[in-house]
């Protein structure tokens, strides 16, 4: 079983940055990929970005350029440094990880971005 504990989350101004954190745990032999979805609601949960166990990242268009992900394999650890945020990128964040065909999720922290 997997565990995810996401922290970061909290109220940011336009234009800061954030950093969020998920720690995988729990009993397992390896992760496949991780990473973060957010969702508002009236709207599609949508991928946010996501990382490989080699370290290739997608992103969606919408963050490109200014959120960025990345992995500590030892710790089982994925974080996304949010810069440059925009009230549009107020949502629940999820984390998720992939092991084989499993996906298991994060409760979702709020990022909040608002003058």
């Amino acid at each position: 079983q997997v565990q995810l504990v996401e922290s970061g989350g909290g109220l940011v101004q336009p234009g800061g940055s954030l950093r969020l954190s998920c720690a995988a745990s729990g009993s397992f032999f390896s992760i496949n990929d991780m990473g973060w979805y957010r969702q508002t609601p009236g709207k599609e949960r949508e991928l946010v970005a996501a990382i490989t166990n080699g370290g290739n990242t997608n992103y969606a268009d919408s963050v490109k350029g200014r959120f960025t992900i990345s992995r500590d394999n030892a710790k089982n650890t994925v974080y996304l440094q949010m810069n440059s945020l925009k009230p549009e990128d107020t949502a629940v964040y999820y984390c998720y990880a992939r092991r084989d065909f499993v996906r298991y999720w994060g409760k979702g922290t709020l990022v909040t971005v608002s003058s």
